[in-house]
């Protein structure tokens, strides 16, 4: 790996990802679902409960950073002051990919001091499905020992890999690579798109790999095409195929009713939702729509770089709207807005 085109393009990924046209703003599909309002709810504002069990960790609520970045000098300090945060609310964290350290074992110290800093933080590890499908797996297995993770991410990023100039669009054998990890990882496997979703013939191949929860991470979001088309050559046929697929990908409102409708199949696995989920509200949204867990990238991402106190002020925000939903919706927990189911399509 040519360390420094590395951290380049992860350098790119990080300020392209702050920018609105790389986002697929209000096609997530929430604004099209409305929760059930109960005027007379029958609860007390302050005996609300968010706790909720992820994996063996307490977490505070359903909410958790997702993935970002990784493997350079700007994504290690933004990682701590995310870590840190998070690991003081009782947020998990998944962490951005952890490539680099498959050939620079001296990348592994980003993690020694991030566990350093965040002692007690519930971090998931991540790796590209394209490098799993190639990387013998007591190596991918090392990456989960060097940060003490709680569990380890796969993602698949097929749309970004074809568009990427350095791109491995390699998945063939996906599949039995994931299943083969599933049964030799200590920690539970989780598969996260990441922002295009997952259609329902897709989920429909799932249900047998033994995955502890599938983030759907669906369109609505950072689009990670258009990314790509953005550090695309001038005239370069990525750069034209990323305006042609600026649209790409099933939104995370249709992946959450696809997920629905293969209860049976995905008994076994949770399912979270993420992709352009920007408020406590969009959160109780998901949730009522079966997610377990919801995740928050680029909003986390905005709120970190303005420091720590404007991270912490973000996550009480999300919070609160998440509270507020329930009230508003008569349910004293995320288990009992999720049971209820009393969403509807407008």
């Amino acid at each position: 790996m040519n360390t420094e085109r590395f951290e380049s393009r992860k350098a790119d990924h990080l300020r392209l990802a702050l920018d609105p046209k790389m986002e697929a703003l209000g096609e997530s599909g929430f604004d099209q679902i409305r929760l059930t309002h109960e005027a007379l709810p029958e609860l007390n504002f302050s005996e609300l409960k968010l706790e909720t069990k992820f994996f063996k960790y307490s977490a505070a609520s359903p909410c958790f950073v997702s993935s970002m970045t990784a493997g350079h000098l700007n994504g290690e300090a933004l990682n701590l002051t995310l870590a840190k945060v998070a690991s003081s609310r009782r947020w998990p964290m998944g962490l951005g990919s952890q490539r680099r350290e498959l050939t620079d074992p001296a990348a592994k110290l980003e993690w020694t001091r991030l566990r350093r800093m965040a002692p007690n933080g519930f971090f998931l590890s991540n790796l590209g499905l394209s490098q799993l499908i190639v990387t013998p797996l007591p190596k991918v297995l090392g990456l989960v020992e060097a940060l003490q993770a709680g569990a380890i991410i796969i993602h698949t990023n097929p749309m970004q890999e074809c568009l990427q100039p350095e791109g491995t669009p390699q998945f063939k054998g996906g599949l039995k690579a994931l299943e083969k990890l599933c049964k030799a990882s200590p920690v539970p496997v989780v598969l996260k798109e990441t922002g295009c979703g997952f259609s329902k013939e897709t989920l429909s191949r799932l249900g047998r790999l033994g995955l502890a929860a599938i983030d759907l991470s669906g369109y609505g979001g950072t689009h990670w095409g258009r990314i790509e088309g953005g550090r695309a050559p001038a005239q370069s046929a990525q750069q034209g195929a990323a305006l042609t697929f600026a649209g790409w990908g099933e939104s995370t409102v249709q992946s959450l009713i696809a997920a629905a409708s293969l209860q049976k199949n995905l008994k076994k696995t949770e399912i979270w939702a993420s992709g352009g989920i920007r408020s406590g509200l969009d959160a109780a949204k998901s949730i009522a729509m079966g997610a377990r867990k919801v995740g928050f990238a680029k909003p986390a991402l905005e709120a970190a770089l303005k420091g720590e106190a404007a991270l912490d002020t973000w996550m009480t925000k999300i919070e609160f709207e998440l509270k507020v939903a329930l009230f508003c919706s008569g349910n004293d927990s995320p288990d009992s807005l999720r049971k209820g189911k009393k969403w509807q399509k407008i």
